[in-house]
């Protein structure tokens, strides 16, 4: 085993991030898959333990149903690693791919690109719906593009670089902490009359766990694209937006791309007008590439730096057992 604590994460990270790669996303039982049926049923039961209750009680019953769907996860994910001495190989490296969505990120992209690049928009609308909530029947060729575009950025902090920060920071508990937590804020953290005060808990919580992997990930965004354009519009269009951790990533990754993202879009059938995104050019088929080269050099980044932390550690003789 390498001397240095980082060596070791860069190999699980390596292991994690080609398996994505090779095996893509688990297309039976999926592990978030069954983590939503449970979240389902803790929710009902903690609706029934709290019914009726005024806004204080639901969101005590929101904060109690948190708990009680990720918190028996990741004491799991810390016992599995002390069943034999070299279990946290397997156990690390297996949550790691099973929390990484990048190349179903890439492949759900991508399947917008293909008919939008052919002329096929009803094609391409119908795709970009599986990827985002807004309405996209009446969306014309920019806005496909945009909704894909604005998927791939914001999608590649939680589903590539969120994961392999709180990776790094606890290992296979720490990427199953972080990815439950987000799969419950897309379930329960929508400003919904049913979710409003429930899902409160399960919202902060995630505005939480993100905030880092969010600063890093426009960060990275900024570096990889136009940094100048990227950095100047992180700080003066993120602020307007609602959402303390996309608003810098969308903002940067637009920036670091040089297209204009945001803008109108409809919600459940509410047509909201958001803040501006990035400067440049309209949004199109390139910039969905684009976008998807961005989060995929970006994991490359990430996991090279993490090699060199390692190497210098261990040189320096600060490496852990």
């Amino acid at each position: 085993m390498p001397s240095s604590l980082l060596l070791v994460l860069t190999l699980k990270m390596a292991a994690g991030l080609l398996a994505d790669r090779v095996f893509g996303e688990a297309r039976r039982f999926h592990p978030l898959v069954g983590f939503g049926r449970w979240a389902g049923w803790v929710e009902r039961a903690c609706r029934r333990l709290f019914f009726g209750t005024n806004e204080t009680g639901m969101r005590l019953a929101g904060l109690l149903a948190w708990a009680l769907a990720v918190l028996p996860w990741v004491a799991l994910a810390l016992w599995l690693r002390t069943l034999h001495p070299h279990a946290h190989w397997g156990v690390d490296s297996a949550l790691l791919y099973f929390a990484l969505g990048g190349r179903s990120l890439a492949e759900h992209a991508l399947a917008v690109a293909t008919p939008l690049a052919a002329g096929d928009l009803d094609a391409a609308r119908a795709r970009v719906g599986w990827i985002v909530s807004r309405d996209t029947r009446a969306l014309d060729a920019e806005g496909v593009a945009k909704a894909a575009t604005e998927s791939v950025l914001e999608n590649g902090n939680d589903a590539v670089f969120g994961a392999l920060l709180w990776f790094v920071l606890g290992g296979g508990a720490g990427v199953v902490l972080f990815r439950l937590a987000n799969t419950l804020d897309a379930m329960w953290g929508y400003r919904t009359p049913r979710h409003l005060h429930f899902g409160w808990a399960a919202a902060r919580i995630d505005d939480l766990l993100g905030w880092l992997p969010a600063r890093l990930t426009a960060l990275t965004y900024a570096w990889l694209g136009d940094t100048r354009r990227a950095l100047a519009c992180w700080r003066a269009q993120a602020p307007a937006w609602d959402s303390p951790n996309a608003g810098p990533v969308m903002a940067a990754g637009a920036g670091a791309l040089g297209v204009r993202l945001g803008g109108a879009a409809t919600y459940h059938g509410r047509a909201e007008h958001r803040p501006a995104l990035g400067e440049g050019r309209g949004a199109d088929v390139d910039a969905i590439r684009a976008a998807v080269a961005l989060v995929r050099r970006g994991a490359l980044l990430w996991l090279g730096l993490t090699a060199v932390l390692g190497v210098a550690t261990t040189l320096a003789g600060g490496g852990g057992a």
